[in-house]
């Protein structure tokens, strides 16, 4: 029988994680950006972009993996989430297949261990409870379904209010 996976919120750098994968919410260029994608790329070094001009960027909802370079994290999953534009343009699937996507990813290259961002929340505009929903749902439901080989899931949030969010979604609040 397979163990449970360990699926948390947690409240700090991403960047400092000693993890498997971080998810980097980055833009559809992959050569770094603000915010997260931002200080993932600092972190890493320039190696990061260097191995990141070669994939050729990523599409809204896909994701792509790289080596961690300079970071705690042995891996890098890119994941590019969908602009807000009110919600009628499909943005909901795509965030939501940022989540399987990066999850499929990890568990196709056998990783037991992975962290992600509040992807789209930043200067993507997507309101935060909505995202926050989305990301736990989309988790919940793929580890609940996929046979997969890993065994602990962090939802990374900077701020208190995230990760407020978060916690009272993990325990069965909304």
């Amino acid at each position: 029988m397979e163990a449970k996976t360990e699926l948390s919120a947690w409240q700090g750098d991403i960047t400092t994680l000693v993890l498997d994968a971080i998810v980097n919410a980055a833009n559809t260029s992959l050569l770094g950006g603000g915010g997260v994608d931002g200080a993932i790329h600092r972190a890493a070094g320039p190696e990061l972009l260097a191995e990141c001009r070669s994939l050729h960027g990523c599409r809204v909802g896909e994701a792509k993996l790289t080596a961690g370079h300079r970071l705690p994290a042995r891996h890098v999953i890119h994941t590019v989430g969908p602009v807000w534009q009110g919600g009628a343009h499909g943005e909901a699937e795509l965030l939501a297949a940022c989540y399987r996507n990066s999850l499929e990813l990890a568990a196709r290259h056998g990783l037991d261990s992975i962290a992600f961002p509040a992807i789209s929340c930043g200067v993507y505009g997507y309101p935060q409870q909505q995202a926050a929903i989305i990301a736990v749902d989309t988790v919940r439901a793929w580890l609940a379904r996929e046979p997969h080989g890993l065994r602990r899931v962090l939802l990374v949030a900077f701020d208190d209010a995230m990760a407020g969010r978060y916690r009272q979604l993990l325990a069965g609040a909304s």
